[in-house]
């Protein structure tokens, strides 16, 4: 193989972990409740989401771009996700993928932290 070869596998290995680095950087500078919410959808996009690196990069960096600017808008969770946080998922990740296998228990769990994301705009925190 050659410096050339090499070089381009190593871009290959590495671009993928740049990316995801870089997209957890984001969601951990959002402020809580939408990282809160982020890391539910993320959760859920796991299960649901596509499956291939490229599409799943470019869905999460968009979820990122979508909760930055809802943050810096001061747009509430619920604005964003609605009432359903589960079709909210579907439909978003309808734009990468046909989806995958969902659960009960993963439908229950997104509900729940988006919902527990969504009081923190609210003051309705336990």
């Amino acid at each position: 193989m050659s410096d050339a070869d090499d070089n381009g596998l190593i871009a290959k290995l590495v671009g993928p972990k740049k990316r995801w680095r870089a997209y957890k950087a984001r969601v951990r500078a959002l402020p809580e409740n939408y990282r809160l919410a982020v890391e539910a959808i993320e959760r859920f996009l796991m299960l649901f989401g596509p499956k291939d690196g490229v599409r799943i990069e470019t869905q999460f960096e968009d979820l990122a771009d979508l909760f930055e600017q809802a943050a810096a808008d001061g747009t509430p969770i619920r604005a964003v996700v609605g009432d359903d946080p589960v079709e909210f998922v579907r439909t978003f990740a309808a734009n990468y993928s046909d989806g995958g296998y969902l659960t009960p228990k993963a439908r229950k769990r997104l509900v729940q932290d988006v919902d527990r994301a969504a009081a923190v705009d609210t003051g309705e925190t336990d």
